[in-house]
């Protein structure tokens, strides 16, 4: 049993310890410090950490494997999230490479790209809904979206797909949706997430959590 105690400021901002103390704050600060413990324990994992089981293969028994055997790390959100401020945290984890595997909607990637190409707003919960509809602006929480957002979007992708379906008739090719979604984020090329490296280096892309679709 821990004693309460919180941060104290007049020691100066130190992350590391300001995040130490949660642990002891209580409320939700308690349980953000768990959530914080569980991401280091992913983190820093390894496969040695385990005693080695007599019905595993021979491979995984050597120690220089097993050392470099790390978590696979999942990371999953919905559309609304990317439509958010946490989009660039997002774009933040998948480019140093501190998740292996995107699992989002059809939704998460298209806000994505309409992001890229006009803005969203900050709002209110409670404003009139019925009011925004007139003015033809969307409301995702606080979060405001002009429909003129997702004319642009359209706008832009309509012709991308008409050249991916000539090409697909002309010269076979076969689409996944990990592949289409590598192809518009080439064609906008300043979209946080797609044109990215790390992009390139998830394992792969799971679309609505139907099925794995492998990137490579």
């Amino acid at each position: 049993v821990h004693g309460v105690k919180g941060y104290d400021f007049n020691e100066g901002l130190n992350y590391d310890k300001l995040l130490d103390s949660l642990a002891t704050t209580g409320f939700q600060a308690s349980n953000i410090s768990k959530a914080e413990q569980l991401i280091k324990n992913m983190l820093q994992w390894r496969l040695s950490h385990e005693p080695i089981q007599e019905n595993e293969d021979e491979e995984f028994k050597q120690q220089s494997v097993r050392e470099n055997t790390k978590c696979t790390i999942y990371l999953g959100y919905t559309s609304n999230l990317v439509s958010s401020g946490l989009r660039e945290i997002i774009r933040y984890l998948c480019q140093h490479k501190l998740v292996d595997i995107v699992v989002t909607t059809a939704g998460g990637v298209e806000e994505d790209f309409i992001k890229c190409l006009a803005p969203t707003y900050l709002g209110e919960f409670d404003l009139n809904d019925s009011e925004l509809r007139q003015n033809f602006i969307n409301r995702i929480g606080n979060l405001l979206v002009p429909n003129t957002n997702y004319c642009v979007f359209e706008d832009w992708v309509g012709p991308i797909f008409e050249e991916m379906y000539l090409e697909q008739k002309q010269k076979g090719t076969i689409f996944s949706p990990s592949s289409i979604i590598k192809r518009l984020g080439e064609k906008i090329n300043n979209c946080l997430l797609y044109t990215s490296d790390a992009a390139d280096d998830l394992l792969c892309v799971d679309l609505g959590g139907r099925r794995i679709i492998k990137k490579k």
